[in-house]
Order: structure tokens, then sequence, then C-alpha cells
């Protein structure tokens, strides 16, 4: 594929790459022991990622190093034996397993991935065969303002503490990875044991930081009717070097995604103001400008209704009323009228190329 792409600048098709699988098992005997619709469905992910590409929505593929996470695809004949095995095709067979939900519906696709820290995962796939609800916006609506400090301030006057997960963790992790750097031969078991300790820490990094933001979206998700963020563009600003590290690990974007499909899973809506809506520099009750303050302000007195606001929660008010002004329009024109976010990578291309978008959201099984 790459070398196609260097000297046409276009790709080759899923249908061409299948053609050619019994070709490479010919080549490469190891092919032979893994099963056959695992790397059907390996160039089909490979289609699509040349799809991204060209249509800009991604950098150019890579290949998959071998310390990070490796996983593998099962489009079909993989059944749930019970609540502690699941049965794969092929030379696996079945599987011990921790599945921690009912697995309702038919289940499409499974993924098992193997994570850096050594853990083995099942990403099961289910239609449930449930009609979307219809987006109703009666109810109670609410503004949310994402900041370091608080994690999450609502209009309401809810305040919801950052945790700082990696400050928590940092002085194990620093350990850890003191421990690898002294490891200087990287044939050695014991720096693969030491780099799968660090691993091991960043994924309870990980998994603290998603068990927060599920239970907390899921709060948010339950008591209102109207949710309303502010689009914030992250990916600019981690270019700040002061705050980079407390901004990656405060995690707006997977917040915002969590609380989008978990609003829509129940009818409800979810809105995103424009990130160049001034929400800091509007007063909540007059709407007029306020003058320029620095961010160590937190609280301040209004010149224009004398009040004395909370800056943070004045924000989160100004998002849910331009939320709710947006709404009652019936659009969902951003500030400036358009979407803002650039397109980061590729080109637009023509090449048609085979392979479907997936869609659903898959639920993480460990097993082993």
């Amino acid at each position: 594929m790459s070398q196609t792409y260097k000297e046409t600048g276009k790709g080759i098709s899923a249908l061409t790459m299948k053609k050619q699988i019994p070709v490479w098992k010919t080549e490469h005997e190891w092919l032979k022991e893994c099963y056959s619709q695992c790397l059907q469905s390996s160039v089909l992910n490979l289609s699509q990622a040349f799809i991204n590409f060209f249509d800009g929505r991604a950098a150019y593929p890579t290949f998959k190093k071998r310390q990070g996470r490796q996983s593998m695809q099962y489009p079909q004949n993989v059944k749930i034996l019970s609540n502690s095995e699941i049965k794969f095709p092929g030379n696996l067979g079945v599987v011990k397993a921790k599945i921690h939900r009912d697995c309702i519906g038919t289940l499409k696709t499974v993924t098992v991935s193997k994570m850096p820290d050594g853990r083995y995962y099942a990403s099961l796939l289910m239609d449930d065969g449930a009609e979307s609800p219809v987006t109703n916006g009666d109810g109670k609506a609410i503004g949310l303002d994402l900041g370091l400090i608080d994690f999450c301030v609502t209009s309401e006057g809810s305040k919801y503490q950052n945790p700082r997960h990696i400050k928590k963790y940092e002085c194990n992790l620093k350990r850890k990875q003191r421990k690898l750097s002294r490891k200087k031969d990287k044939t050695t078991n014991k720096r693969r044991k030491a780099k799968c300790a660090v691993a091991k820490v960043h994924a309870k990094i990980a998994r603290v930081r998603v068990d927060f933001r599920h239970k907390l979206s899921r709060k948010i998700v339950n008591e209102n009717q109207v949710i309303v963020v502010e689009n914030l563009a992250v990916k600019n600003m981690v270019k700040n070097h002061n705050l980079a590290k407390s901004i990656a690990d405060a995690g707006w974007g997977m917040f915002g995604t969590m609380l989008k499909y978990k609003a829509e899973a129940e009818g409800k809506v979810y809105l995103e103001v424009g990130r160049f809506f001034p929400s800091s520099h509007l007063c909540s009750n007059t709407l007029l400008s306020l003058p320029k303050m620095d961010l160590s302000v937190r609280e301040f007195n209004c010149p224009h209704c004398s009040k004395r606001h909370d800056r943070d929660i004045n924000a989160a008010v100004n998002i849910k009323n331009e939320g709710l002004r947006i709404l009652a329009l019936g659009t969902s024109v951003t500030a400036l009228g358009g979407n803002v976010r650039p397109k980061q990578y590729g080109r637009k291309s023509t090449t048609a190329l085979g392979g479907c978008p997936r869609r659903g959201k898959p639920t993480l099984y460990p097993i082993g």
C-alpha cells in the first residue's frame, strides 16, 4: 500500500487487497495460523485508515508497534457461552472472561486487544435492535464550564473538583520510570518487566480517569434534559507548556464525548457553544461586556449590575443561555456561523477505497 501511494499517490481498494491474501499466505507461512476472517478485517481496517488519510481526518497510517496495543477482530462466529466464557473460532477456542454486564441483542463484532500492561480485553459490539429515541428538549437545562481548578462548574452553582489523577500517581510513576531507565540492555527480561510495570501505572491512571468521567457524565445526563458545554480547542490549548500536563490529564474531550452519546441514547439534547463565545467576559444578568480580568480573579463585582459573581458560575450560566438561544432558533451554528476546526492532515482525494465505517459503542471485557 505504501509503495503504491509513493508511486501513484493513490491507494488500493479493500477488494484488491483481499484477493492478495492467498498469495501472502504462500509467501509467509505464519499467516496460515491466523483465522481467515481476522485477516480480512485487518485489510478493511487498513483501507479505512487510508480513507481517513485521503479525506483529511487522520495522519498517514503507520505500522503497529510491538510494544503498544495489539488487537485482532472477529467479524462473526463468536459465541458467549456463559458469564465467564467466550468461544472464538479457529485456534483460540474457549477463553475465560469477566463479563460485567448482560449482553442483550445480536453479537456483531468482537475485537480482542492486548494492552501494554499485559491485560487482555474483548470488545463486544452488540445490536440490540432498539430504535433511537426522538430527541426532546423540553425539561431542565444546564450549562457546564470546564476548568482546571474545578473540573466542572454547573450553571446551578455546583462545583466538581478536579481529581488530578497524574499528580496522585506521579511519585509511583517516577519511581518505575527510573527503574526502567537503569535497564540499558533492551533485550533482557528485566527491562521488559520494568517496562510492563510503567505501563501498569499508566493503565491505572487511565482507568481511574475514565471511571470518574463516566460517573460524573451519567449523573449530569440523568438529572438534565438539555446539556450545554463549550467547544474547547484542546489541541491548541496543550501548546501552552505550563499547562499542557494538567490540560491533558483533565480529559475534557473524553468527558464531552461521554455526555454526547449518553444524552443521545436517551433522547436528550447535547449542545456545544462555539469556542469563541465570550462566556467569561459577559455579565450573566445584563449580558454586557466585562472589563478584562486576569485568570487569578475568581470572583468579581459587576460594574453594570453591582452584584458579586463567581467567575466560573457566571460563565456556566452564559453557556446555558447561549445554548438555549441556539436551541430556540432551531440551528446548531457556532458563534462564527460555521465549523472552525481546520483539517489537520492529508488532502482530499477521489480515490475510492473499499470498506465501511463502524458504528456503535463497543464494550470492553477483560479476558484471560
